[in-house]
Formats: C-alpha cells, sequence, structure tokens
C-alpha cells in the first residue's frame, strides 16, 4: 500500500512547474489527484499521464482569484474523487516594482493570490476534514515568506502574509488531525524564474546566465531548486503519518 491510497489530494496551479510536479508525487503516493488550474485544457496531458500511472485525475477550471469560480471547481472535483483529503495550495504570480510605484492595485492582487485564495479554498474543505477527524493543507510559499527582498515589496507581503495565515491555523487546529504547514522554496526552475530572468535581461542589457547569478547570489543560492525538490517537501506534509503542524519549510537546495 503506498502513503496516500485512496486519498484525494487537490493542488492548484497544476498545470506546470511545481504544481504538475506536486501532482506527480502524490500521485506516485497512491493519491487520486484533481488538478485546479484556469484552463481544463492545459491540465489535460498531465491528466492522463496521472492515469497512466494508476491514479484517478480530475481537472476543474476557476480563477483561484474568484471565490465563486473557486468554491465551484472544489465542489467539481469532490463530486469526481470524494472529499479533499490533501490540499495544496499552489496557484501563484510575482510581480516586481519599486515600493514608491507599488499602488494599491499590485498589492491587493498579490493577496488576492497568495492570502485570499487559500483562504476560501481552506475554507471549502476544512469542515468535512474536521468532521472525518483527518486533513492536510499544505501552502506552497516562498523564501520571500520569511524574508525580504528589494523591488518585491507587493509579492513579499502577500507571502508573509500566507506564512501567518499557515502558523494562525495550526494553532487553531492542533489536536483536531488537521495539519497545515507551508513550503517556502527559493529560486527554482520554473517558467515564472524565467520570465523574471527576462524582464532582468530586457533591463539591463546582462547576458541570461548573468542575470540567474545576480538573482541566486541575492538569495544566497548556489542554484536554482528543482521543482522535485519543492514537491517532494510538499509530499512529506501531505503524507498520513505527519505530525508537524505550522511550520514553513525553507526549500533551498544543496550544492551539487
Amino acid at each position: 500500500m503506498t502513503p496516500l491510497s485512496g486519498h484525494h489530494a487537490l493542488v492548484t496551479g497544476a498545470n506546470r512547474g511545481i504544481g504538475a510536479a506536486v501532482a506527480r508525487h502524490l500521485a506516485r503516493a497512491g493519491a487520486n489527484v484533481s488538478l485546479l488550474v484556469r484552463s481544463r485544457a492545459s491540465a489535460a496531458p498531465l491528466a492522463a499521464e496521472l492515469e497512466k500511472m494508476g491514479a484517478r485525475a480530475a481537472v476543474v477550471e476557476a480563477d483561484v482569484t474568484d471565490a465563486a469560480a473557486l468554491g465551484r471547481a472544489i465542489d467539481q472535483a469532490i463530486a469526481a474523487l470524494g472529499p479533499v483529503d490533501v490540499l495544496v495550495n499552489n496557484a501563484g504570480t510575482a510581480e516586481s516594482a519599486p515600493f514608491l510605484k507599488s499602488d494599491d492595485a499590485r498589492f491587493q492582487r498579490m493577496l488576492a493570490v497568495h492570502l485570499l485564495a487559500p483562504v476560501h479554498a481552506i475554507q471549502a474543505v476544512l469542515p468535512a476534514m474536521l468532521a472525518r477527524g483527518r486533513g492536510r493543507v499544505v501552502n506552497v510559499a516562498s523564501i520571500a515568506g520569511l524574508e525580504g527582498g528589494a523591488y518585491i515589496a507587493a509579492y513579499t507581503a502577500a507571502k508573509h502574509a500566507q506564512v501567518g495565515l499557515t502558523r494562525a491555523l495550526a494553532c487553531e487546529l492542533a489536536g483536531k488531525g488537521v495539519t497545515v504547514n507551508a513550503v517556502c522554496p527559493g529560486y527554482t526552475d520554473t517558467e515564472l524564474v524565467q520570465h523574471a530572468v527576462r524582464r532582468i535581461v530586457d533591463k539591463t542589457g546582462r547576458s541570461a546566465d548573468d542575470a540567474v547569478a545576480a538573482l541566486l547570489k541575492d538569495a544566497g543560492q548556489h542554484r536554482l531548486i528543482g521543482v522535485d525538490e519543492v514537491a517532494a517537501a510538499v509530499l512529506a506534509f501531505a503524507r498520513p503519518d505527519c505530525t508537524v503542524s505550522g511550520e514553513a519549510r525553507r526549500v533551498m537546495g544543496e550544492d551539487r
């Protein structure tokens, strides 16, 4: 028996990058997986891949910043695969700008994705988790949720809020069978980071390699983290035998 055999895991932002890697790890651990994405077509190949691995897979569609649409999508996932045992709040985006050029709308966009979307997703699945006396919530945050960073004030503030939510819920749910944890990766080899690299290249004229080196130096990293490293940390928190709650685990990679 695999550790998550028969469990239903729902992953937001699951069509690429960290989300897709998390979905694969959960499926290999025996879970049936719902892929919550903005476009069903974008996740269809991954759903087929998971089913070839032996998992049942469902694809549901929503913009996570639309609370009503998010709720409907989660209801559809539950109708397809049963109550959610593992919720992974992975959907995210990043914006960078000097603080004095970051208006209210920028802060609101970051908070909508990184704080309010997880709040609404957790509210949708938590009552059933509490009724069954078991559940796992894993928020994919960022090292920016634990430390500061230049030109990413709105993103950093939102990720700090996400980590704060994680810790507050862990305290509130202690002893009720539901754990809430966060994974906080540094710069990871994803499309999001590659987009940041392209912006640096466009603005500064640096080479892509120099742009990556600058990002890594500022973060104290020696290399980009692989998506599978982040997914492994998520899986550790998703397992039924996970006993910690309220942890915000850094994932910074190791020298190779």
